[in-house]
Protein backbone atom coordinates (compact mmCIF):
# COMPACT_ATOMS: atom_id res chain seq x y z
CA UNK A 1 0.00 0.00 0.00
CA UNK A 2 1.13 3.19 -1.13
CA UNK A 3 0.99 6.15 1.33
CA UNK A 4 1.26 9.96 -0.30
CA UNK A 5 2.41 12.79 1.65
CA UNK A 6 0.37 15.32 2.60
CA UNK A 7 -0.22 18.09 0.41
CA UNK A 8 2.62 21.18 0.67
CA UNK A 9 1.69 23.73 3.11
CA UNK A 10 0.29 26.92 0.79
CA UNK A 11 2.97 29.83 1.18
CA UNK A 12 2.18 32.45 3.45
CA UNK A 13 -0.21 35.10 2.41
CA UNK A 14 1.62 38.43 1.49
CA UNK A 15 -0.67 41.25 2.57
CA UNK A 16 -1.79 43.81 0.20
CA UNK A 17 0.61 47.19 -0.38
CA UNK A 18 -0.60 49.80 1.85
CA UNK A 19 -2.45 52.92 -0.31
CA UNK A 20 -0.41 55.63 -1.43
CA UNK A 21 -0.78 59.58 0.05
CA UNK A 22 -2.52 59.63 -3.74
CA UNK A 23 -5.01 56.94 -3.40
CA UNK A 24 -5.85 57.56 0.01
CA UNK A 25 -6.88 61.48 -0.95
CA UNK A 26 -8.96 59.85 -3.99
CA UNK A 27 -11.08 57.36 -1.81
CA UNK A 28 -11.36 60.68 0.44
CA UNK A 29 -12.47 62.69 -2.45
CA UNK A 30 -15.15 60.04 -3.80
CA UNK A 31 -16.48 59.64 -0.09
CA UNK A 32 -17.74 63.31 0.08
CA UNK A 33 -20.93 62.63 -1.66
CA UNK A 34 -21.98 60.61 1.67
CA UNK A 35 -21.62 63.63 3.28
CA UNK A 36 -24.96 65.38 4.21
CA UNK A 37 -25.71 68.75 1.91
CA UNK A 38 -24.13 71.25 3.66
CA UNK A 39 -20.90 69.16 4.69
CA UNK A 40 -20.89 68.40 1.02
CA UNK A 41 -21.08 72.41 -0.17
CA UNK A 42 -18.70 73.44 2.10
CA UNK A 43 -15.98 70.67 0.59
CA UNK A 44 -16.74 71.52 -2.67
CA UNK A 45 -18.40 74.86 -4.24
CA UNK A 46 -17.89 76.95 -0.80
CA UNK A 47 -13.90 76.60 -0.59
CA UNK A 48 -13.26 77.74 -4.26
CA UNK A 49 -15.62 80.74 -2.63
CA UNK A 50 -13.69 81.50 0.26
CA UNK A 51 -10.35 80.88 -1.54
CA UNK A 52 -11.76 84.00 -3.90
CA UNK A 53 -12.08 85.82 -1.19
CA UNK A 54 -8.75 85.40 0.68
CA UNK A 55 -7.35 86.24 -2.31
CA UNK A 56 -8.89 89.40 -2.50
CA UNK A 57 -8.19 89.81 1.18
CA UNK A 58 -4.40 88.84 0.85
CA UNK A 59 -3.63 91.58 -2.35
CA UNK A 60 -5.53 94.27 -0.79
CA UNK A 61 -3.44 93.16 2.41
CA UNK A 62 -0.09 93.87 0.35
CA UNK A 63 -1.31 96.86 -2.13
CA UNK A 64 -2.94 98.96 0.52
CA UNK A 65 -1.97 97.47 3.99
CA UNK A 66 -3.42 94.87 6.13
CA UNK A 67 -4.58 97.74 8.67
CA UNK A 68 -6.46 99.25 5.64
CA UNK A 69 -7.54 96.13 3.98
CA UNK A 70 -9.28 95.00 7.51
CA UNK A 71 -11.26 98.39 8.29
CA UNK A 72 -12.06 98.15 4.44
CA UNK A 73 -13.63 94.74 4.60
CA UNK A 74 -15.36 95.82 8.00
CA UNK A 75 -16.92 98.69 6.62
CA UNK A 76 -14.89 101.11 9.38
CA UNK A 77 -13.08 103.14 6.44
CA UNK A 78 -14.02 103.83 3.14
CA UNK A 79 -12.59 102.29 0.00
CA UNK A 80 -12.18 105.85 -1.35
CA UNK A 81 -9.52 106.53 1.26
CA UNK A 82 -7.58 103.62 0.44
CA UNK A 83 -3.73 104.14 -1.04
CA UNK A 84 -5.20 101.82 -4.21
CA UNK A 85 -9.22 102.44 -4.17
CA UNK A 86 -9.82 100.61 -7.87
CA UNK A 87 -8.26 97.30 -5.32
CA UNK A 88 -10.32 98.13 -2.54
CA UNK A 89 -13.57 98.77 -3.57
CA UNK A 90 -14.06 95.02 -4.42
CA UNK A 91 -12.82 94.26 -0.96
CA UNK A 92 -15.83 96.71 0.09
CA UNK A 93 -18.31 94.94 -1.88
CA UNK A 94 -17.40 91.15 -0.29
CA UNK A 95 -17.55 92.61 3.03
CA UNK A 96 -20.82 94.65 2.76
CA UNK A 97 -23.01 91.90 0.73
CA UNK A 98 -20.94 88.13 0.25
CA UNK A 99 -19.79 87.49 3.24
CA UNK A 100 -22.67 88.46 4.91
CA UNK A 101 -24.50 86.51 2.88
CA UNK A 102 -22.52 83.65 2.64
CA UNK A 103 -22.36 83.41 6.43
CA UNK A 104 -26.31 83.96 6.93
CA UNK A 105 -26.87 81.06 4.65
CA UNK A 106 -24.88 78.43 6.26
CA UNK A 107 -26.63 79.61 9.48
CA UNK A 108 -30.11 80.03 7.86
CA UNK A 109 -29.69 75.91 6.34
CA UNK A 110 -28.07 75.17 9.48
CA UNK A 111 -31.21 75.85 11.24
CA UNK A 112 -33.76 74.48 8.82
CA UNK A 113 -32.18 71.79 9.54
CA UNK A 114 -32.39 71.71 13.30
CA UNK A 115 -36.33 72.60 13.11
CA UNK A 116 -36.62 70.01 10.84
CA UNK A 117 -35.58 67.45 12.89
CA UNK A 118 -37.86 68.46 15.30
CA UNK A 119 -41.28 68.66 13.38
CA UNK A 120 -43.61 66.47 14.85
CA UNK A 121 -45.15 63.49 13.21
CA UNK A 122 -48.39 62.33 11.88
CA UNK A 123 -50.56 60.79 14.88
CA UNK A 124 -51.71 57.89 12.71
CA UNK A 125 -47.78 57.23 11.19
CA UNK A 126 -46.96 57.19 14.94
CA UNK A 127 -49.80 54.48 15.95
CA UNK A 128 -49.00 52.48 12.77
CA UNK A 129 -45.39 52.41 14.17
CA UNK A 130 -46.09 51.44 17.38
CA UNK A 131 -48.87 48.61 16.50
CA UNK A 132 -45.95 47.23 14.40
CA UNK A 133 -43.89 46.84 17.53
CA UNK A 134 -46.28 45.61 19.95
CA UNK A 135 -46.86 42.77 17.42
CA UNK A 136 -44.97 39.71 18.50
CA UNK A 137 -42.55 38.17 16.14
CA UNK A 138 -43.56 34.45 15.06
CA UNK A 139 -41.45 31.89 16.88
CA UNK A 140 -39.72 29.90 14.44
CA UNK A 141 -40.43 26.53 16.66
CA UNK A 142 -44.14 27.67 16.04
CA UNK A 143 -43.74 26.70 12.73
CA UNK A 144 -43.72 22.86 12.66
Amino acid sequence: MYVSAPPPAPPPEIPPPRPNLGQQSAAWWTRRHALGRLPYWLLTDAVIALVLCATLYVTNGLMIGWTSAYEVLVGISSPADAKVPWIAWPLSLLGWAALPAFIGGAAGYLITVQIESHQSRDFDAVVAELRTLAQSPTDPGDEM
